[in-house]
């Protein structure tokens, strides 16, 4: 059995401001790309962590795919040796790519944070700053969601998930408590957290992989029902202008459009091309 992890940045234990999670193009000056540089040396860590503990667990082969950010924060001279690694942001699966590859029976979350609007939860978001929601038959969902739909759709169950205790607990709350969860960090607020000793929350995040690995095979998947309404809140009514002329895309609402996928691929081809659309320019 092939495992996958998709490796997000904001729920790595110590990372509580946006500084510590932007790459280089996008930071302000050195001292952001030096706090940056140290955030995705944790990320890489605990990447690690979870590479270790999925072949402890009987993995054959461990794949990561970076999704974070610009999609190349790993480091890659300091990945575990037994993986491959996927990097590069125009991916046809975003967050979850590497699913649609043969004999892959698990995928992982490592860093994973909490969904837009949610109180306590460090650097919530979904997808974008300027998505306020994202809705499957009117369930609010996270990224987690939606990686889960498409892992779904290749018959790919999420079987672990790592990052912050809100985060923890939305992607087992929909996924079911058959995911192993570890907690690195507890929410205060956006921008606080008590944290666990990165060494600590690594020896967690093995453990938690292994163990997660050693059950993947009863685990199930969670594909989109068949005709599932997928709503898209954003900011501002100029975005949801834009983005309701993609094809079968409808408006839903002042800032809100929506459509009804034909399967999981449906999904996420769509989904890509209303963030692209709604990511308009909004100043003259």
């Amino acid at each position: 059995m092939k495992v996958v992890i998709s490796a997000d940045m904001e729920g790595t234990c110590g990372v509580t401001s946006w500084v510590q999670v932007m790459p280089p193009e996008y930071g302000d000056g050195p001292s952001s790309t030096a706090e940056y540089e140290r955030a995705r040396a944790r990320m890489t860590s605990e990447v690690n962590a979870a590479i270790a503990g999925a072949l402890a667990g009987g993995a054959d082969e461990v794949i990561v795919n970076d999704s974070h950010d610009g999609m190349r924060n790993l480091l890659p001279e300091q990945l575990h040796r037994g993986c491959r690694f996927i990097t590069g942001n125009d991916k046809p699966l975003g967050m979850a790519q590497g699913v649609d590859l043969p004999g892959v029976g698990a995928l992982f979350f490592t860093g994973y944070h909490a969904k837009a609007g949610t109180p306590g939860a460090p650097l919530a978001h979904t997808w974008t700053g300027w998505v306020q929601d994202v809705r499957l038959d009117g369930r609010s969902v996270g990224e987690f969601g939606i990686n889960a739909a498409v892992a779904g759709h290749f018959g790919v169950p999420v079987v672990f998930v790592t990052g912050d205790d809100r985060a923890v607990a939305q992607t087992r709350d929909l996924l079911g408590e058959s995911v192993v969860g570890v907690a690195v960090k507890e929410g205060y607020s956006t921008f606080a957290a008590l944290h666990l000793h990165p060494e600590e929350a690594q020896d967690r995040i093995r453990a938690g992989a292994e163990e997660a690995t050693r059950r993947a095979g009863d685990a199930r998947p969670w594909p989109l029902p068949v005709g599932c309404r997928v709503e898209v809140e954003l900011d501002h009514q100029t975005r949801a202008d834009q983005a309701a002329y993609v094809p079968s895309v409808e408006r839903a609402g002042e800032r809100a459009v929506a459509y009804v996928p034909a399967d999981g691929l449906d999904f996420v081809r769509t989904f890509r091309a209303v963030i692209k659309a709604a990511s308009v320019r909004m100043s003259p």
